[in-house]
């Protein structure tokens, strides 16, 4: 008994060291993890008893323990037994608007925002993507400040606007809250859509999305001739599209045209030959937004998707869902899930055959079952389940949304870019799932205090 309370005393003090060096909001000159499985995000073998060293929020050095040489005075931090993964990148949600009890547009401020990211954060996300629903001022001003140092840690916010005809592109539930604060362009022509893209040019934008969606006939949805324009004169600008389609045939549309990620996957018809040719010529990102259209996560009462939500609202997502609809909730399935998850298994891996480069994408931010950083891991579990293999899963999550956000210094763990990455209790190569055993999350070489703002959230008797 008292080895074991000596072990635990050691434990604590080492702890208590780590964070004092590494903590929150500082950073030691030089930190070396050492004896963890290294997961480096470029889909290779994992260093086993690996060193990864950390000077001023970059990285310095990784490879195995042996043949890693710290500076003399670096923090050790041993990790033996666990595992290193980069931090995650998504590249799709909605951020501002949800309350968790409310949802609209009065939600949307920085503070709202802010917190949404420490969830990301929290959850092993680096950057996180808002995607044709943020204000373009508050979200230029909101960017300005992070970089400043303004706000507390959390994932980095990235965003971009979205154009759509007049009464059309997002859904019932987030038009209500966009039209408010006018925040998705609307264009009918290709001239106005010309002016809009040359605006966000100005303003140093290098994303937008475009939604090319009738929503089964109830909305108007953009003409070829204007989509077409906005590719074009969107890549004349050095600006990469984001389509997103539902529908086959919307689908093949925005691929041929040359968007450049493709949002959303077929789930109501098997995909075709013609429109797989169409892919393999011209190879678009895709994120796929399976888990959106999942059972909501804690009808299963795994705390890891409670962390990061107070009890009240756990409760009321159990009771009732009346937000979205189409959304499934704690009741029995849909009747046409069977369905559904047959068409994603034939679909999935044949889209993945083509070549498309999968990101993850998780459209969080609408509903309050699905939410910002547990829904990541959703969709990891998700691709997996539908025949990717963990390391590319873990790839499509880190390298690869990297390079299509432009994120030159994230993505991989390689000397030279920015210490963020997850310490994991767990091989996410034997079990995906695994992704969700998290110990720790640095960003930029700092350890994001995950027990300090889930204090935070159990405190808040009644969300927002």
């Amino acid at each position: 008994m008292q080895t074991v309370r000596r072990a635990v005393l050691v434990a604590g003090l080492l702890s208590c060291l780590v964070v004092a060096v590494v903590g929150q909001g500082a950073r030691a000159t030089a930190v070396v993890f050492e004896g963890a499985r290294i997961i480096d995000g470029s889909g290779g073998t994992p260093i086993e008893n690996g060193a990864l060293l950390v000077q001023d929020g970059r990285i310095a050095a990784v490879g195995p323990r042996s043949a890693v040489t710290p500076p003399p005075d670096a923090v050790r931090v041993d990790v033996s037994g666990r595992t290193i993964m980069p931090a995650m990148i998504n590249v799709h949600t909605h951020m501002g608007y949800e309350g968790y009890a409310t949802w609209g547009a009065r939600n949307h401020t920085p503070q709202n925002l802010l917190d949404h990211l420490q969830r990301e954060a929290y959850y092993g996300v680096a950057v996180a993507t808002s995607v044709g629903s943020s204000p373009t001022e508050m979200s230029l001003q909101f960017q300005r400040d992070q970089r400043a140092g303004t706000f507390p840690a959390a994932a980095q916010y990235l965003f971009m606007p979205g154009m759509a005809p007049p009464n059309g592109g997002p859904d019932h539930i987030l038009r209500e809250a966009t039209s408010e604060l006018h925040v998705v362009n609307e264009v009918s022509t290709p001239e106005q859509a010309r002016a809009a893209i040359a605006r966000m040019s100005d303003q140093r934008i290098g994303h937008l999305k475009m939604w090319v969606d009738d929503r089964r006939g109830t909305y108007p949805k953009l003409p070829p001739d204007v989509y077409n324009a906005i590719v074009q004169e969107a890549h004349a600008r050095e600006i990469l599209v984001h389509a997103h389609a539902i529908q086959l045939a919307d689908q093949k549309a925005v691929v041929a045209a040359g968007a450049d990620v493709l949002v959303h996957m077929v789930q109501s018809e098997p995909i075709d030959e013609e429109f797989l040719a169409l892919l393999r010529q011209k190879q678009p990102y895709w994120a796929t937004v399976i888990g959106l259209g999942d059972p909501i996560e804690v009808c299963n009462k795994d705390p890891f998707f409670e962390d990061a939500l107070p009890p009240s609202v756990v409760t009321r997502i159990r009771a009732t869902l009346d937000r979205q609809p189409l959304v499934p909730s704690c009741g029995p399935p849909s009747p046409n899930a069977a369905n559904r998850e047959k068409i994603l298994a034939d679909n999935f891996p044949r889209m993945i055959a083509s070549g498309v480069r999968l990101v993850l994408a998780t459209d969080t931010g609408i509903h309050p079952g699905h939410t910002f950083g547990s829904g990541e891991h959703v969709e990891l579990a998700r691709w997996v389940q539908l025949g990717l293999t963990p390391a590319q899963a873990i790839v499509a999550a880190t390298r690869t949304p990297a390079e299509l956000m432009g994120l030159a210094d994230l993505g991989t763990l390689v000397p030279g870019k920015r210490g963020s990455f997850v310490v994991l209790d767990g091989n996410p190569l034997d079990d995906i799932r695994n992704t969700r055993k998290i110990v720790d999350v640095y960003l930029d070489g700092a350890r994001f205090d995950r027990q300090a703002v889930r204090a935070k959230w159990r405190l808040q008797a009644e969300p927002r």
